[in-house]
């Protein structure tokens, strides 16, 4: 491995541990912590025992060939996404305080999950322009 990659995951270690500590401190604020915790344990199992498996395979299903990894990536933050978006989603209509919700949460969703496909698109045919200019370079 080279170093450029172990450089790589010791910083993006370390801003995973920032992160985790930040998240952390935040819970010491929440009125019922415990409920925190169980919906994450919620959205853990939630990922591992339909996400993961659904992600797998549509990727086996669908896609052939090198972009797979980029497709199952993916539709891995568009699981991510929609269970972060599902509290929201789950929760149309009039409310008794306007000030809660006031997005429109339906359409952020379906324009984040839209990026998210344009994103991978673009580099999928970013992948494959490299991969036949590489291929007509003449070997010297």
């Amino acid at each position: 491995m080279s170093t450029r990659v172990t450089v790589f995951r010791v910083v993006a270690g370390a801003a995973g541990l920032a992160l985790l500590a930040q998240g952390v401190s935040l819970l010491r604020d929440v009125p019922g912590p415990g409920d925190v915790v169980v919906w994450l344990a919620g959205a853990v199992a939630l990922h591992d025992a339909l996400i993961a498996p659904l992600v797998l395979l549509i990727g086996r299903l669908v896609v052939r060939g090198t972009s797979r990894g980029p497709v199952r990536g993916a539709l891995l933050v568009a699981g991510a996404l929609t269970l972060v978006a599902l509290p929201p989603l789950l929760r149309p209509g009039p409310r008794a305080n306007p000030t809660v919700l006031p997005l429109d949460y339906p359409r952020n969703w379906l324009i984040t999950l839209a990026a998210v496909a344009a994103v991978t698109v673009a580099y999928v045919a970013a992948r494959a322009v490299r991969r036949a200019r590489r291929c007509r370079m003449p070997m010297s």
